[in-house]
């Protein structure tokens, strides 16, 4: 890998190709169509010239000159106000605050079981599987009333909640209802462009929902 200093007039997102909130920024960066370097790389093992730059070696890390971001949400929010075309948030204060508060309901209530299900052992993964299942169905209402999550457009909650959506079926949960409200919705979603550009190629097999 080149020296990440030599580079830093370019846009550069370093990635796990598997880490959900990693894909999450991933998603944004193609919704805006940036010009930018997307770099993946294992977490555990991350390179020294970024681990430079960012001690924690966390993913995503996102690097623009002498800007160094390694947090999901504050990626995501960087991207949309550095490049305000199309918006992906609400314009007004007061929504733009619900919308933040919302995102941070889902990490608290959706993302945290996530990380459950993925690092620990069957019987606690188990038990967080089932409530991560319910808590989504029990959000069909939501899912069915507009086109997009609690909006009649497209925003960056909707950047937060797919990538968690689309792991669903490789985690051997199954979120289908009568009338299919919660599928037909991540099917909405999974047909944009940029979220198809987005995935990795490890992600590419998680799901056949689109296929």
């Amino acid at each position: 890998m080149a020296n990440i200093i030599t580079r830093k007039s370019v846009m550069t997102l370093f990635s796990s190709p598997t880490c959900a909130m990693s894909h999450c920024a991933r998603f944004v960066l193609h919704e805006k169509a940036v010009a930018a370097d997307i770099e993946y790389y294992d977490p555990t093992d991350a390179p020294e010239d970024l681990l430079e730059l960012n001690p924690t070696g966390t993913s995503p890390t996102l690097i623009e000159r002498d800007l160094v971001l390694y947090d999901t949400r504050i990626i995501m929010e960087y991207l949309d106000e550095r490049f305000p075309h199309p918006p992906l948030h609400q314009m007004d204060p007061v929504s733009r605050a619900n919308a933040r508060m919302l995102i941070k309901r889902i990490d608290q209530d959706w993302y945290q079981l996530l990380e459950e299900i993925q690092g620990s052992g069957e019987k606690k993964a188990s038990k967080a599987r089932k409530i991560l299942r319910e808590s989504i169905l029990s959000a069909t209402p939501i899912f069915a009333a507009r086109p997009y999550f609690m909006s009649d457009e497209f925003s960056l909650i909707d950047c937060a909640i797919a990538p968690l959506l689309w792991r669903l079926p490789s985690l051997g949960i199954d979120i289908s209802t009568p009338n299919e409200e919660i599928i037909n919705y991540a099917q909405r979603i999974f047909k944009r462009p940029a979220f198809k550009r987005s995935l990795s190629d490890a992600e590419k097999d998680m799901t056949d929902v689109i296929k």
